[in-house]
């Protein structure tokens, strides 16, 4: 832990402290195949908040790019994948502070008058958010409660209690409805659910996607994936929630936020390729150089001869 200077309202130089920080590499290789060529847009880029020290971008076989930032601020690459085999990749090294995701017991939840203007959508229900259905149970379940970070720490600890992590079980069709009804799903269920259940008591909550090492935790014995989480606004900021885990971690490395998956789809396309394979890092490995020193198609293809 380091310490910088700063002055306070008052004008008195305080010390504030300043985390240590980590490296960690991240990434992630969309091989598709594709009958023809096909629009198709990425949202895999950490987002502005992220500490990127350097990155690479790159596609075999050589496909221009183009790209815009959405309503929520994240950045979307846009590209035709060609007629044939494709590879899309992005490699990045970042910071993460050596810590885990801040907390405060006492953060009140706002009453709506009193939230900022572009929180309120955050209330709303939503595609996979339908926080006007469960609005009974949210409040059956949660309305007692004192409107906290505690509270809202409850909500998280309920919905990891009530859901069963299964692999693979649900797609794109499948709502936090869905999951609160049947009691299972995969981490962006988890992620649905705690963010309706929030909405549903009228505490704003965003859902996110992004990279998640294990860092000093136990490594799961899945592949490396992307990962989703949620974020809920208490005080005047946001918290971060992972109700996947149901504990604080360290390295959450967001791409971006919004209502729900539909605004934070990894690869959306116009059309329908074939994804051959999808590769995913989120570590501290750095035993290879990173980015990849070849980042060709034969290179990268683990089932390749």
């Amino acid at each position: 832990m380091g310490y910088f200077a700063a002055l306070n309202e008052r004008g008195f130089r305080v010390q504030q402290s300043v985390p240590a920080m980590r490296a960690m590499r991240i990434g992630c290789e969309f091989n598709h195949v594709a009958q023809s060529a096909t629009p198709a847009a990425f949202q895999v880029r950490p987002g502005v908040e992220a500490r990127v020290v350097r990155e690479l971008w790159t596609t075999d076989p050589v496909i221009e790019t183009g790209r815009y930032t959405d309503l929520y601020g994240t950045e979307v690459r846009r590209l035709m994948l060609p007629a044939g085999e494709s590879l899309v990749s992005y490699y990045a090294v970042v910071e993460v502070p050596d810590e885990v995701d801040e907390a405060d017991p006492a953060a009140p939840a706002l009453r709506a008058e009193d939230l900022p203007d572009d929180v309120l959508v955050y209330t709303l229900p939503s595609r996979y958010c339908q926080s006007d259905m469960l609005a009974a149970d949210g409040w059956r379940l949660f309305g007692s409660h004192e409107r906290n970070y505690e509270l809202v720490a409850h909500i998280q600890d309920w919905v990891w209690n009530h859901l069963e992590y299964r692999t693979g079980s649900t797609g794109s069709w499948w709502t936090a409805k869905d999951s609160f009804d049947n009691g299972y799903g995969v981490c962006r269920d988890f992620a649905h659910l705690m963010v309706t259940l929030c909405r549903s008591i009228s505490i704003p909550a965003r859902y996110c996607s992004g990279y998640l090492p294990d860092m000093d935790v136990p490594p799961l014995p899945t592949a490396m994936d992307f990962h989703a989480w949620v974020e809920v606004y208490l005080g005047d900021r946001w918290y971060t929630f992972d109700p996947r885990h149901n504990e604080r971690r360290k390295g959450h490395v967001a791409i971006g936020h919004g209502r729900d998956a539909a605004d934070l789809a990894l690869v959306t396309t116009w059309g329908t390729p074939w994804l051959r394979r999808l590769t995913v890092w989120a570590d501290e490995e750095f035993t290879e150089p990173w980015p990849p020193a070849d980042v060709s198609m034969a290179a990268r293809d683990p089932f390749g001869d």
